[in-house]
């Protein structure tokens, strides 16, 4: 069975040596010092591995079950999602006012990959009530944020996010969910969702779904669409349960992956439903989940290729196969590990490469969003909601890829369930799908982000990303070569398309067929600057003798391999988005 270990020690190099957030004046972060980030990642790290992990194997193979109208989770899973709550983990990052912790968001970034990679399939009954917390913290009322969020902090009720419909997933202005306004004001909620992520189990007493329907007489189209809080089971003014909603389940999906959560087609049938901040604008309240969501996937993208990347190593330092081509290297046994051929090689560094560059683009992007909400800053909003996209798509399309060439290194035994490989295959697709299919993020960046406030969030980090070119250059002659010098490239080529996108106006197919190629461009930029920030740290620790060397050494032979092998494909990206739609669109639908 695999197993997991979190990455403390890498962890704690980004957040500290790279990103610096105890010297950040965000409010919270003078309390992260290194001895307090160690003893929770440190502590997240051994639930991780002793209580989450073992049970992935579990949920994967029992999966949830479904009769009589009850969805059961799992063997282990309830004991387990317990001791998460019991640990406070549920409200790390939540308000105190509510029972949580208030503690920076980065911290909840960190523990998440984390739990995650030990479980993701498990997390996710937590993390959708997260999201549904933040848009009821954000958007509901004081009697409504008083009634819910207390016992959704301690996970004593989940909650879910309800959009999809089965004739309408990203056009959501079709959808047909309907909400009939009461004398009380409240609202009585009809229509069917579906595919929605842990809407119901047997881990909480209540289940609060985040529902989005159209009130009678609104606008129509999106225009016309409404969030409301809709409970598994009544709750009465003194927070106490009575009886149960007019909302089931009609059936619980079986899927490709993640086994272990129950993907259910919701029913509501004259369900009591209350409005969750304004009428008709739906979309800006259930958008505070989506964002969060979507940098919470493009973890989950990077959690599932940790996990993979390490079964994968241990494997590949085991299995004897062949001798190494320049001499053996295992002269007592029949051959060689498979770890030292090149192929063998190639398809580690690949992973590696991007997990620990993925891993310092996704805390960063969280500390964009603690200096967004914590400090209002207006720059770090702008800058990761142009992100956002890219942290959603990139890592989950390029977390996939890592779990596949984990596999590979298995050969046969990667494609045999035994071994547990496929595992983190099948459940790392599906991050390329929810929250937004990966090329809807790829419209998104393109279509609206790159053009938001007149372009002076994409000019920022674009001039951002040029001053510290040149500042690292100044620094270290070896680090401009073969740091500063791709990323200077691949910089000049990620602006070169947005000018031919902004220049293809009239054309914008031209934008709309390259999008995906830009965000994958986007994304190795993003990818190159932190490789080329940790570089920098890691040259100076080796100089000054500070630390462990051999930790720093390996981080700079990393990043020199991300350079050299990845960072060239933004030339390819640049020369297919250039080449315009014409051949994108040259069949005519029944040619296909």
């Amino acid at each position: 069975m695999p197993t997991y270990q979190g990455p403390v020690d890498d962890l704690q190099f980004v957040l500290h040596d790279v990103l610096n957030i105890a010297d950040e004046s965000i409010p919270g972060y003078d309390e992260l010092d290194r001895d307090f980030t160690a003893a929770i990642l440190g502590e997240a790290a051994k639930i991780s591995s002793e209580v989450i992990a073992p049970l992935n194997t579990v949920g994967d193979q029992q999966g949830v079950t479904f009769e009589n109208g009850v969805v059961r989770t799992p063997e282990g899973f309830r004991e387990a999602f317990d001791q998460l709550r019991e640990g406070g983990w549920t409200g790390l990052d939540c308000d105190p006012e509510y029972g949580g912790q208030g503690m920076p968001y980065i911290l909840s970034v960190a523990t998440g990959e984390m739990f995650s990679a030990a479980n993701q399939a498990f997390m996710m009954y937590p993390g959708l009530t997260h999201g549904a917390y933040s848009a009821i913290h954000a958007h509901g009322s004081d009697a409504q944020k008083q009634k819910w969020l207390p016992k959704m902090v301690t996970c004593e009720w989940t909650g879910t996010m309800n959009l999809t419909e089965p004739h309408c997933g990203t056009d959501l202005g079709l959808m047909r969910t309907k909400a009939e306004p009461q004398e009380d004001g409240s609202y009585k909620i009809s229509g069917q969702k579906i595919f929605i992520s842990a809407g119901d189990h047997d881990m909480s007493e209540n289940v609060v779904h985040l529902v989005l329907a159209k009130i009678t007489g609104g606008p129509e189209g999106i225009k016309g669409v409404s969030l409301f809080i809709v409970p598994k089971i009544m709750v009465d003014d003194e927070g106490a349960l009575g009886e149960r909603n007019a909302v089931s389940v009609g059936k619980v999906e079986e899927k490709m992956g993640i086994h272990g959560n129950a993907t259910c087609v919701m029913n509501y049938d004259g369900a009591t439903g209350y409005l969750l901040g304004e009428a008709h604008k739906g979309m800006r309240a259930m958008f505070t989940m989506m964002n969060e969501a979507r940098l919470g996937v493009g973890m989950q993208g990077l959690s599932q290729a940790v996990a993979a990347y390490q079964n994968a190593v241990i494997y590949a330092k085991d299995r004897l196969q062949g001798r190494d081509v320049t001499g053996v290297k295992n002269p007592d046994g029949p051959a060689d590990p498979i770890i030292v051929h090149p192929d063998v090689r190639r398809m580690l560094m690949d992973q590696k490469a991007f997990i620990e560059g993925a891993r310092a683009f996704g805390l960063w992007g969280g500390l964009l969003i603690d200096k967004a909400r914590k400090s209002e800053d207006g720059e770090a909003e702008g800058l990761i909601s142009l992100l956002t996209p890219v942290l959603k798509g990139f890592l989950t399309d390029e977390g996939y890829q890592a779990t596949v060439q984990a596999q590979q290194v298995y050969g046969g035994h990667g494609y045999i369930e035994e071994w547990g490989m496929s595992q983190f295959t099948r459940d790392a697709r599906i991050t390329q799908i929810y929250e937004g299919a990966n090329g809807v993020q790829a419209l998104d960046l393109v279509g609206r982000k790159l053009a938001a406030d007149g372009g002076k969030p994409a000019m920022a980090l674009f001039q951002m990303i040029k001053d510290f070119c040149k500042e690292a250059a100044a620094q270290d002659e070896e680090i401009a070569k073969e740091f500063v010098e791709p990323l200077k490239t691949a910089s000049k080529q990620l602006q070169e398309a947005a000018m031919y996108f902004m220049s293809s106006m009239k054309t914008p197919n031209n934008a709309l067929a390259g999008s995906y190629d830009f965000m994958h461009m986007f994304g190795h930029v993003c990818l190159g600057f932190v490789w080329t920030k940790m570089a920098l740290v890691a040259k100076a620790k080796i100089a000054s003798g500070e630390g462990d060397t051999a930790f720093y050494q390996t981080k700079l032979t990393t990043g020199r391999y991300y350079m050299a092998r990845r960072m060239p494909a933004c030339a390819m990206h640049l020369q297919r988005i250039t080449s315009g739609a014409e051949t994108v669109m040259a069949l005519d639908a029944e040619d296909f």
